[in-house]
């Protein structure tokens, strides 16, 4: 039955015409609905989304997100971190399991502790992933809410569709650049060496691994650095695994 609400929402179609406090309070009172005291939607900080505007709807606890900040949390928040590691949604008890061995693992503890003082017992965390990687992501949290795993697809949709909808209704510019294809032109050669970089080899061990010279190997990763509009070779791996382009 606590489904029922999110199907709905669903299924229904955007109006073009709808403003985006109109969405707002759909996804506040689907969310709500389901038992969820609180929730954030948020676009993913990074080139695409200004610090002003990541807010894209939700609420937090008064006085958890100044406590967050005090205590520098984000720096160690495993329900953040892992957002590198999964492509679909997941608990947070799953994200401070992953993270049992990291040396930070007693202030993810510390977090948790204060977090429940706040009345956030529980939560899950929901990435949206559009072409061009991560763009955004819907958390969910308060009391502990037994989540299936059909019910956790469908938690999946919902925050996909209220992401973009709220996005296009918000800023359709913003819509408009992190929903386009990516077409990247790169050349066999260049999408070798972009694999070759991947496993970490320096232009000498590509060379040699290519039957070219090191400044050949140069010649290329200097053209995939711009057509990527990258910095140096570390940002270019790191577009090229957020455009999938490398594993």
């Amino acid at each position: 039955m606590l489904m029922n609400a999110v199907l709905q929402f669903l299924d229904t179609k955007r109006n073009e015409e709808e403003g985006a406090e109109s969405i707002r309070a759909r996804i506040t009172n689907v969310i709500n609905g389901l038992g969820f005291d609180y929730f954030t939607l948020v676009r993913h900080p990074g080139p695409e989304s200004q610090a002003s505007d990541i807010m894209l709807e939700g609420k937090w606890p008064k006085g958890w997100p100044e406590l967050y900040v005090k205590r520098k949390y984000a720096a160690v928040d495993p329900t953040i971190r892992y957002l590198g590691h999964s492509q679909c949604g997941y608990r947070w008890r799953e994200s401070m399991e992953a993270f049992k061995e990291d040396s930070h693992h007693k202030r993810m503890e510390r977090m948790m502790v204060d977090a429940r003082r706040f009345g956030l017992e529980d939560g899950y965390v929901f990435p949206v992933h559009g072409r061009r990687g991560l763009v955004g992501v819907l958390t969910v949290a308060g009391r502990p809410i037994e989540l299936s795993p059909s019910q956790m697809s469908m938690m999946d949709a919902l925050s996909k569709k209220a992401f973009w909808e709220l996005l296009e209704a918000l800023d359709p510019a913003a819509h408009e650049r992190l929903s386009r294809p990516v077409t990247l032109p790169l050349t066999r050669r260049e999408m070798e060496t972009l694999e070759y970089l991947g496993h970490g080899m320096t232009s000498n061990e590509m060379g040699a691994t290519l039957g070219l010279s090191a400044h050949t190997v140069d010649w290329y990763m200097n053209g995939i650095q711009e057509k990527l509009q990258a910095k140096n070779r570390h940002h270019v791996v790191a577009i090229a695994f957020r455009l999938g382009l490398i594993s």
